[in-house]
């Protein structure tokens, strides 16, 4: 009994000892790589095996304390040496617990263990062993394929009529672009003659043909370039060696095809939400359109809101509007979820705070000025040193034209932040208030002063007499008083405040003239020895052009 049970314990042993030196003679043939590619390492505990430029396995764990890329080296040697020889190359696999081992003729060419597997995507031995086998029989196929004679010349063949076919769709491509681009180009050229934009010079014909020709070119140059990757991907294919890049071009396409069409289909709900939020927003502006129409043409009468104040306040509701729409849309919008879509979105987020500020405290100015109804479209101001006539309140600027017929374009927080004189706020309607400072001696009575005042005001074309106009004595200087002389004009026409003035301070000395009074201004020191008078006769000395005397001595420039 007790030498029975030695005698087992021995055979055990043996059998044992011999399963290791099996499994280590096993791994320690590994033969060199049949392609050029070298084995490359996902990370530093795994190595992949590559033969003929296709990956076999993923070894993963070290083996009798041999490394994975050192197992790859010795498996690839082994390969090489095992496909050199002559033999029919069978592809065989054996059970070696704990894992198996991958034979060619009956000859050990690498071993798999259970470790090799991936745990994170649950592979199971056997799957990973199976899997192994179909990669390594294609590779052994494609081995015998290229030492093939024919199957070579069958190869080069089949490229040779690919490339000859390539080449003809090459040149019927660009036989048909420039075949399409005269005739779309003569189609639009039809269409465009004679339309009212083109001929308003809002849109330019030739921006136009540019722009269609440059688009069927980048069409064309697409269709090209998917012709010379259909043809490489199919010339790769027909050779063993580069078979593998041929296939992975082909995936590549057929795999980006398929996630834009899916990602199409399934954004088609989200992408029907977006559009109905912006159609809502639409219609909401487009209501919101008729009732400020109705107030701005007088139809409606509302207390918060003023006829003078709808066209701003029009803008700011419809952006508010849209910007609303756009915020509820935005999770639906294809591409949104993205991280480049999220990155793009803070970028423009932190490139507005950083550099919209001066532009945000423009629009708070504007919207001040608007609402707090400093002043009107058409009123005469002065601001800063600039007076004019108000052409336009934006929300960011004000611009105003001079009496010499300038625009100025005023930013709103330089007006909101100085004093504004409104010379037009006084009438009800449209004009501007006329107001001029002249200095006369003392020894002018006072009420003749007054009188050749509201005289020369009265003779100016565009001064209203209704209210009359008035005159202020404003200081009683050392040398002179000073009279102030207030009018209002409202022209018929839209002749600016510096003309009006002109020909107010024309009538003025006139008028002062005519009744032999000498006007001291700017500043009066002294009488001098002579009257500074100009006679009515000498009036009109050369180079001045006559004039003509209306029915009432008012007088007017005949240029």
């Amino acid at each position: 009994m007790l030498h029975s049970r030695t005698t087992s314990i021995k055979q055990l042993s043996i059998a044992m000892i011999g399963w290791m030196l099996a499994l280590y003679t096993s791994i320690s043939l590994a033969s060199t790589e049949s392609a050029p590619m070298a084995p490359k390492a996902s990370n530093n505990s795994e190595a992949t095996l590559t033969i003929l430029n296709r990956e076999i396995i993923h070894f993963r764990t070290t083996v009798l304390g041999i490394e994975p890329e050192e197992r790859v080296k010795r498996a690839q040697r082994r390969i090489e040496q095992q496909l050199s020889n002559t033999g029919e190359h069978k592809l065989s696999m054996t059970d070696m617990p704990p894992g198996k081992l991958i034979q060619i003729d009956g000859a050990g060419s690498f071993y798999i263990a259970p470790e090799d597997a991936d745990p994170f995507q649950q592979e199971s031995l056997d799957s990973v062993a199976k899997q192994t086998l179909e990669r390594l029989n294609l590779v052994l196929k494609e081995s015998r394929e290229s030492r093939s004679l024919e199957g070579m010349l069958r190869a080069g063949a089949y490229v040779a009529i690919a490339s000859l076919l390539f080449a003809t769709l090459l040149w019927l491509t660009f036989r048909l672009r420039r075949a399409v681009v005269v005739k779309t180009l003569s189609f639009a050229r039809d269409k465009l003659d004679g339309h009212e934009l083109i001929e308003s010079k809002l849109i330019n014909r030739e921006h136009i043909q540019s722009g269609l020709r440059r688009v069927l070119q980048w069409f064309s140059w697409l269709v090209i370039f998917l012709l010379t990757y259909e043809w490489l991907s199919y010339s790769l294919s027909q050779f063993p060696f580069t078979r593998p890049l041929g296939e992975q071009l082909n995936h590549y396409l057929l795999n980006l095809v398929g996630k834009i069409g899916s990602a199409t289909i399934k954004a088609i709900p989200d992408l029907f939400t977006a559009i109905v939020i912006f159609f809502l927003a639409k219609i909401v502006t487009h209501g919101l359109n008729s009732l400020f129409d109705r107030i701005e043409n007088g139809n409606l009468e509302v207390t918060w809101l003023a006829a003078d104040v709808v066209s701003p306040t029009r803008r700011i509701v419809k952006v508010a509007i849209w910007l609303f729409a756009l915020t509820m849309a935005y999770p639906y919008l294809p591409g949104s979820g993205t991280e480049a879509f999220k990155g793009i979105s803070v970028l423009l987020g932190l490139m507005i705070s950083l550099g919209a500020s001066s532009l945000i405290a423009q629009a708070a100015s504007g919207l001040i000025l608007t609402y707090s109804r400093i002043y009107r479209q058409g009123e005469f101001i002065h601001v800063n040193g600039h007076e004019g006539t108000i052409t336009d309140l934006g929300m960011f600027t004000t611009r105003i034209r001079n009496g010499m017929g300038l625009e100025i374009t005023l930013p709103n927080a330089l007006v909101l932040g100085n004093v504004t004189k409104n010379y037009s706020r006084a009438l009800q309607g449209p004009g501007f208030v006329i107001d001029t400072k002249v200095t006369i001696g003392y020894d002018t009575p006072w009420r003749q002063v007054e009188a050749m005042l509201i005289e020369a005001a009265r003779r100016t074309p565009s001064i209203l007499q209704d209210p009359t106009p008035k005159v202020f004595q404003t200081a009683l200087s050392d040398f002179y008083p000073e009279y102030l002389l207030i009018c209002q004009a409202a022209p018929a026409d839209p002749v600016p405040r510096a003309e009006v003035m002109s020909l107010l301070h024309a009538n003025i000395q006139d008028v002062f003239n005519e009744y032999n009074v000498q006007i001291m201004s700017p500043h009066y020191l002294g009488d001098p020895e002579k009257e500074k008078l100009v006679p009515k006769e000498g009036w009109f000395r050369a180079p001045a052009n006559q004039k003509q005397t209306t029915n009432d001595g008012q007088e007017q420039n005949s240029i």
